[in-house]
């Protein structure tokens, strides 16, 4: 059983939050007075409205009820985080769509930089064009001899720069570096392969 709580906000068939728990609002780094009235994309990753808009178009055509997909969150501060958006359509008794409920499942707690052991520092955040060329290989599931043949590195050359990373990003291990790259916001959502962002790449 998933016991991760979900924050929850209601918005109209335009995509415009009319309502929302004060928790859903905080873990946007928002007031609720800053929420009401603003559209859900301007809660989220850039890149989220690729993935998004398809399942939003379904909602509103009628030809599902709800659905749930990964999604990346802005906290505010430069800070992200990841988890789980779901949309349930509310219909009207004409059976046209009168709004939506937005369910958000964080992955963890937004973290606070300057509470949270084991914080990333926003300056370590920046890599090396070789190294977010890295990043995105092991993002896509790429093997060390497979990265060392498409960036012309040795695996020793290869398995440095992942180690480094590790270090920068504080994650135990591969999977856990691509989690945290894009709980950062580093990673495109909903683009494969995936790409790090202009915006942490030196």
């Amino acid at each position: 059983m998933n016991s991760r709580p979900f924050f929850t906000a209601h918005m109209n068939p335009g995509m415009h939050i009319i309502a929302a728990e004060p928790d859903f609002s905080r873990q946007f780094g928002r007031t609720s007075a800053e929420t009401c009235g603003r559209s859900l994309y301007e809660l989220l990753h850039p890149s989220s409205p690729v993935i998004l808009n398809r399942h939003f178009d379904r909602l509103s055509q009628g030809r599902c009820n709800r659905f749930a997909e990964r999604m990346v969150g802005l906290a505010g501060s430069g800070r992200a985080f990841s988890g789980e958006l779901t949309g349930i359509a509310v219909q009207d008794t004409s059976g046209d769509l009168a709004g939506i409920v937005v369910q958000v499942r964080p992955d963890d707690h937004v973290a606070h930089p300057e509470t949270e052991e084991g914080a990333v520092n926003p300056r370590e955040r920046l890599l090396s064009k070789l190294d977010a060329q890295v990043l995105e290989g092991v993002a896509s599931g790429a093997s060390t001899v497979q990265l060392a043949t498409r960036l012309y590195l040795s695996r020793q050359g290869v398995e440095y720069h992942v180690g480094l990373m590790l270090r920068k990003l504080k994650a135990p291990n591969r999977a856990a570096l691509v989690a945290r790259a894009h709980s950062m916001g580093m990673l495109t959502v909903g683009q494969w392969p995936p790409r790090v962002l202009p915006e942490f790449i030196k």
